[in-house]
């Protein structure tokens, strides 16, 4: 079974949503992301930390991390 999950990527003031699709296996026990969804992540990771909004942005929304207060 499939189940769509948002999966958050926190690079340094950027966060990115990004949906993946988690297996379940009788054979790991535990729901998995396929090896596309992880790549996916990393590239978004690696776009985040060049901060390459417009790549990211292809894979999910982003929000831009502000300070409240001091």
């Amino acid at each position: 079974m499939v189940k769509k999950k948002a999966k958050y990527v926190r690079e340094g003031r950027y966060v990115a949503e990004v949906e993946v699709d988690l297996h379940d296996s009788d054979v790991l026990g535990a729901p998995h992301l396929s090896l596309e969804d992880a790549n996916r992540l990393d590239k978004v990771k690696e776009a985040l930390r060049n901060e390459d909004v417009r790549t990211a942005a292809q894979y999910g929304r982003i929000y831009k991390l502000e300070p409240l207060g001091e």
